[in-house]
């Protein structure tokens, strides 16, 4: 096994990420966190699925959940900044995120974003249908 192997091996699913397959929102933007997980670091677990989930399904898709290797489970906001970590073009975000008045911050804008999250899936989905 080489170096580069090694560390992509070592890297192995760092973080388990749980999202909604179902959302054409959350498909693009788990897509784009596949192209950018280079290193393979991530478990991506499709929670609309078969794939199995620690809480209720519907706890599991009301929010976006992580866990990183030997930690808690952690959804919103938090969870974003530990999938962050495990990508090295997005981990400064990611570290920068577990400062507490960063990570409140970017927290409010989640439960923003969730406010407006079903119009905005709606309207993906008749854009893709569309297409």
């Amino acid at each position: 096994m080489n170096g580069r192997e090694r560390r992509r091996s070592d890297a192995r699913h760092q973080v388990t990420v749980w999202h909604d397959g179902d959302c054409p929102l959350c498909r693009r933007e788990i897509a784009l966190m596949r192209r950018l997980d280079t290193r393979g670091a991530i478990r991506f677990v499709d929670a609309a699925g078969d794939g199995s989930c620690p809480l209720d399904r519907a706890a599991m898709l009301a929010r976006f959940h992580a866990q990183e290797e030997g930690g808690p489970l952690l959804s919103g906001a938090a969870a974003f900044a530990a999938m962050w970590r495990a990508i090295p073009p997005l981990r400064p975000l990611g570290v920068v995120a577990r400062n507490r008045q960063v990570s409140a911050v970017l927290e409010r804008l989640y439960r923003a974003f969730l406010r407006v999250r079903p119009r905005l899936q709606r309207w993906l989905a008749r854009h893709e249908a569309r297409a």
